[in-house]
């Protein structure tokens, strides 16, 4: 089983009431639940976590580093403003695969430009839900190595 962290970073806690229109009405818990769920059929122990604070996202980026095959980011606000979450990726040398729920690239400018994405496996955006089963998908094709062109 590999081991995959999914990480979500601030006011994801408040899925399901924050701006059902954008983020739909399904919460944080339903949301790893179905993480859980999926990744044992991908041969994935999930495990997650969220916070609304990036020093403890980052702490978790680097707690991931010889403990996580993997990790699903959801870094909120902070994909677009970080530049120590990019560090902390860069220097955790844990794959990850950036999700959000909305399309980034249809909304306000300022969610176009992410700082994540450079140091990233990947990016899946504006599938809702489903955005995090697609990462998990991503991960376990790239630990198998059936990514590779």
């Amino acid at each position: 089983m590999t081991k995959i962290l999914v990480l979500n970073g601030p006011n994801l806690n408040l899925l399901g009431t924050r701006q059902p229109e954008v983020y739909g009405h399904t919460t944080l818990d339903m949301m790893m639940d179905r993480c859980v769920s999926h990744g044992v059929t991908l041969g994935q122990t999930v495990t997650h976590m969220q916070s609304n604070h990036e020093g403890a996202l980052i702490d978790a980026i680097h707690n991931a580093r010889g403990t996580q095959d993997g990790i699903v980011l959801n870094a909120g606000a902070y994909t677009h403003t970080s530049i120590a979450i990019m560090d902390a990726i860069s220097s955790a040398q844990v794959p990850v695969v950036e999700v959000h729920l909305s399309n980034i690239h249809a909304r306000e400018t300022f969610r176009h430009h992410s700082y994540i994405a450079p140091v990233a496996i990947g990016q899946i955006c504006g599938f809702g839900v489903n955005s995090y089963v697609l990462a998990l998908q991503a991960l376990a094709a790239h630990l198998s190595g059936e990514d590779a062109v």
